[in-house]
């Protein structure tokens, strides 16, 4: 039978469900490595009046039917910000599954294509999400490894069949599985200490969050700026930072965030920030907090049996990278993570061609073990 596609109206919350759930309850069903996102959460960021990035993006969501069973989904999506930052007209792809099926692969991606070109678009780019905090690239090594709550699995094919469709590479990005030594390494203990002093910094840890909210937005306007020239970014309005902070704090172990100040104007300067790993909590849990996710999800936040910590996010304003901040957020981190059980770091995705990103693990015992990539075509 041909392949029919829908799209669906941004009030159709049936349908919005049944993009959420095809790769948590069929695609991925049976796959080990594949961690589903939370539903409540995907529900929430495909909400216009919920999501803040609706301020100045617009989005178009596609099922993909095949003898009445749904059998691929896409998101269109333009960030208009991001195109005027970067004087681009590209839309983007996200939210992208399907089978290992070539007519449901061009009907889907020709639907956002359509759609895109109608808007003006002359390119489009992903699969990449709304914002740079959202899950991005698609996984092209480390099949067998399983993902992080922030990033999204999937199959070898997909791969094969976006290269088909005449996609090529835009950017790719690393992640790196670290084992989290019992000590800090002498020569960032040495340089943490001496940075210290010369640029008048000091390294903040916490016990609650009323220690930080003083820094919070400090911390998102030091994002902003260390994020700036990266791929596709556009800085974070006051709107998005509430609703990240909201979103994300309450994840948070205090023992494993750390943030650098400079003394004399309280300046943010650089900071990181990690989370115990969910990936185990939200395999078990299918993606729904209710009757017994929320516990799994408790559970692994609160005990010392969990051994990896995620590097959620980690910045250094421009001025200051590549002077030895990090030791000093490491200086931090490593005896207070070691200290509270963690044994291995998992980072999120870093960008190829951040040198100043990936050189951080020099010195320790790190293992690229996966990659990820954003594709690009020009449309005809």
């Amino acid at each position: 039978m041909s392949i029919v596609i829908k799209a669906i109206n941004s009030n159709d919350n049936n349908l919005k469900k049944a993009f959420v759930k095809f790769p948590i309850n069929t695609l991925y069903k049976d796959c080990p490595f594949y961690v589903p996102p939370l539903i409540s959460d995907e529900l929430e960021s495909l909400d216009t009046k919920k999501n803040p990035a609706f301020d100045f993006c617009e989005m178009q969501l596609f099922l993909a039917y095949k003898n009445d069973k749904i059998v691929g989904r896409i998101a269109a999506i333009i960030n208009h910000r991001a195109n005027e930052i970067w004087n681009k007209k590209q839309g983007r792809f996200s939210f992208v599954d399907f089978i290992d099926d070539n007519e449901v692969v061009e009907a889907l991606f020709s639907a956002a294509e359509k759609w895109l070109k109608e808007k003006g678009m002359d390119t489009i780019i992903g699969p990449i999400g709304f914002t740079d905090l959202d899950p991005e690239g698609l996984l092209i090594e480390g099949y067998d490894k399983i993902s992080t709550m922030a990033t999204r699995y999937s199959y070898p094919y997909y791969k094969t069949q976006i290269e088909r469709l005449g996609f090529e590479k835009d950017a790719d990005w690393n992640e790196f599985y670290i084992p989290i030594p019992a000590h800090t390494p002498e020569r960032h203990q040495r340089i943490a200490t001496m940075i210290g002093e010369r640029y008048g910094l000091k390294l903040l840890s916490f016990h609650n969050f009323k220690q930080v909210t003083p820094y919070v937005s400090k911390l998102f306007k030091c994002l902003n700026k260390a994020y700036e020239p990266l791929y596709g970014f556009s800085a974070l309005t006051q709107h998005q930072i509430d609703y990240y902070v909201k979103k994300y704090v309450p994840l948070l172990r205090w023992d494993v965030v750390q943030i650098v100040i400079k003394e004399d104007t309280d300046e943010v300067v650089g900071f990181g920030v990690g989370i115990p790993s969910l990936s185990a909590a939200l395999i078990k849990s299918r993606g729904r907090l209710f009757p017994l996710g929320w516990f799994q999800l408790i559970k692994a936040l609160k005990s010392k049996n969990n051994k990896t910590v995620d590097l959620m996010i980690m910045g250094i304003l421009p001025e200051y990278q590549g002077k030895g901040v990090n030791a000093m957020i490491f200086n931090g981190f490593i005896p207070s993570a070691y200290k509270s059980g963690f044994r291995f770091a998992e980072s999120n995705p870093e960008l190829e061609m951040n040198n100043k990103m990936q050189s951080l693990w020099d010195g320790f015992e790190a293992t690229n073990h996966k990659r990820r990539r954003a594709y690009i075509k020009k449309f005809r």
